[in-house]
């Protein structure tokens, strides 16, 4: 069974920026595990099959349209039955003003309210955005997350294989790291994965005969990057003479993580190979493939061959 997610609702007011108009005792413990949102216009008619209480309510123009052109008495228990379901959180956008018995009504079911100056689309999409990243699924595995040209590497590799020494001269050359040692991967849609650091650890590094850095503080802010969608795979291995690396990049390698395919390459590494060049001109290879280049497939072109390209996936979903 996958694990429930929740934020609070003292969270989302914040980080929407919205004016708290009622705000009940239990604030702190009401939450909200839903990442989408209703505007509640039938609910307001009175129609409430498949109805999701869970959800946060927004009202704008055409509700509160609606309701003034009900009599004081209809627009009372219509309200009343929305609150009743106990939703978590009711928000008032474009400003508008509470209806008197609005406040009243959410007293009697201790139901926030909040208000936005923002139009409704606007901050319906900010909240579902919001709340797409703050629930989404999400594993944490260990390994090193860096900005490299743009691209979301995630180095992965055995303990003491070169993993954040290779991050520290990646960082020296003017890229940003985003996590080391454990990553945090979430699955903000069904096509991307976005990875960050634990807060406790964030900006903290390793490095084995020094001890632990703080990147942020010895290089700057820009050094470092809160989160970065996943681009590439890069797995570090010690050189293995028996094993028959790729030398064509023909096959198409891929690790799925979360039910999402991400790219992977596996880098083996001895005495005299610069890591951090390998895996810039990694980063820029993969922007090429996904603007439709393939250098492979262009040289065995030029050569008259015809490229028999395979896909392989193996999967971290089962750690």
């Amino acid at each position: 069974m996958a694990e429930l997610f929740s934020v609070k609702v003292k969270d989302i007011v914040d980080q929407l920026n919205c004016e708290m108009l009622y705000s009940p005792e239990n604030l702190d413990d009401i939450t909200v595990t839903e990442n989408d949102c209703n505007r509640p216009g039938l609910q307001l008619m009175g129609f409430y099959e498949y109805f999701n209480a869970e959800r946060v309510q927004i009202c704008g123009n055409m509700e509160f349209a609606y309701l003034a052109s009900l009599d004081e008495h209809t627009r009372y228990q219509r309200i009343d039955a929305l609150f009743a379901t106990k939703i978590p959180l009711f928000v008032v956008a474009r400003g508008h003003e509470l209806y008197p018995e609005m406040m009243e009504i959410a007293k009697n079911y201790q139901v926030p309210i909040a208000r936005t100056p923002a139009s409704t689309t606007a901050f319906i999409a900010a909240l579902i955005g919001y709340l797409n990243v703050e629930l989404a699924p999400r594993i944490t595995r260990h390994g090193v997350l860096i900005e490299v040209y743009g691209e979301g590497l995630l180095i992965v590799g055995e303990s003491g294989v070169g993993k954040s020494e290779t991050a520290i001269e990646l960082v020296k050359r003017g890229h940003r790291l985003v996590a080391d040692d454990a990553v945090e991967i979430r699955k903000t849609s069904s096509k991307t994965l976005v990875g960050t650091s634990p807060d406790n650890i964030r900006h903290f590094l390793e490095l084995r005969g020094i001890g632990i850095i703080n990147t942020r503080r010895l290089f700057g802010m820009g050094a470092i990057k809160v989160s970065e969608k996943i681009d590439l795979i890069v797995e570090l291995e010690p050189w293995d003479s028996t094993k028959i690396y790729d030398r064509m990049g023909v096959d198409n390698e891929y690790t799925s993580i979360l039910g999402v395919k991400v790219p992977s390459l596996t880098i083996p590494i001895k005495p005299g190979r610069n890591l951090a060049v390998i895996l810039e001109v990694a980063a820029m290879n993969n922007r090429q493939k996904k603007m439709g280049y393939n250098a492979a497939a262009e040289l065995l072109e030029n050569l008259g061959l015809q490229m028999d390209k395979k896909d392989k996936v193996k999967s971290w979903d089962n750690f």
